[in-house]
């Protein structure tokens, strides 16, 4: 990166035009000549052309020493992180009940997961030096993305995740088992788990109470969200006699099981009904669990003064020897 570091230095350019007309008044006089025939086919000769040099050399050395003054440099500037940050591991809900289209943003319907996507997006883009990784559950919990600070790859994942990829059902106590598992992977001052789901725990090898109990020994604290509406919801079918058509089906959130993980682990439950407030609660939990990352900026820059310096000084002493020997004025 390149920078003056003394960019003030440029304001002594203004004096360039005053030494021009200060230099032009102390031009003494020149005697007018005529001559009997034209010299005008007579050219100049190479002493008179480095004459008339002469005063670009002298302003010229003047504007490489104000460049040299104003210290140019090249460098790199880094900003190194003093602080670890937090873990946050995203454990999301893909089961089949996901499909339901009852959010809309700008005019459009949305199912749960692509409102999800939405607001879990900018979520991420307003962390800033915390890990964030991503487990995915349905009938069995996955991790789809281990503990990174790379959250170009964190939304390039979340855009590929599709309903139904972990199966149909809901294994809440295998997601919580499994993100224990990847956030106390990195050591960190403080692990949280953000878990959204809309149904009801109904799959799985651990059972949720059991891995809300090995959470809170390990001090990992765990937000719920339940999303959706309760009771019947619109789906999107695609009939082979009818075509795409929309149906109604039961659907529940285990509200009290959600809260009683919350509660066990020091965290909090919400219920996202829509999107605002979806957003509103990934809002929450941001304030909640913001960080104070410290950095500290420092920098390592190279002068480059002496690449003006010496060229200046280089044609300064052209210019004084020229003017006190070949160019001599005589008062």
């Amino acid at each position: 990166m390149f920078r003056f570091a003394s960019p003030y230095a440029f304001l002594l350019l203004l004096l360039i035009p005053v030494i021009v007309w200060y230099r032009r008044r102390q031009r003494p006089a020149t005697l007018a000549a005529t001559a009997v025939h034209s010299l005008k086919e007579i050219g100049p000769s190479p002493a008179l052309t480095l004459h008339r040099l002469l005063p670009g050399i002298y302003y010229l050395v003047i504007i490489l020493l104000i460049l040299a003054l104003a210290r140019p440099q090249w460098g790199t500037r880094r900003l190194p992180q003093e602080s670890e940050g937090i873990n946050i591991i995203l454990a999301l809900d893909l089961s089949g009940s996901m499909g339901a289209i009852d959010f809309s943003h700008g005019g459009q319907i949305l199912n749960r997961l692509q409102a999800v996507k939405l607001v879990v997006r900018q979520f991420i883009a307003e962390r800033s030096g915390d890990r964030i990784g991503v487990v995915v559950f349905g009938s069995q919990a996955y991790t789809q993305l281990p503990l990174t600070r790379d959250y170009q790859t964190i939304a390039a994942i979340l855009d590929r995740l599709e309903i139904g990829m972990a199966g149909p059902n809901t294994a809440i106590g295998d997601a919580i088992g499994i993100s224990i598992k990847r956030i106390t992977d990195v050591k960190s001052r403080s692990n949280v788990i953000i878990l959204l789901s809309d149904g009801s725990s109904n799959s799985g090898e651990l059972e949720p109470q059991t891995a809300t109990e090995i959470a809170k020994e390990k001090g990992v604290k765990i937000y719920t969200i339940g999303v959706g509406t309760t009771g019947r919801a619109p789906f999107l079918i695609n009939d082979p006699i009818f075509g795409q058509r929309e149906i109604y089906q039961q659907v529940e959130i285990d509200e009290k099981t959600l809260k009683s993980i919350a509660d066990t682990t020091g965290g909090s439950y919400f219920h996202a009904r829509d999107l605002e407030g979806l957003k509103q609660i990934y809002a929450t939990i941001d304030a909640m669990e913001k960080t104070k990352v410290e950095v500290q900026s420092y920098a390592d820059y190279n002068e480059l003064y002496l690449y003006l310096l010496l060229p200046a000084f280089g044609l300064l002493a052209v210019w004084i020897l020229l003017k006190n020997t070949r160019f001599l004025e005589i008062p």
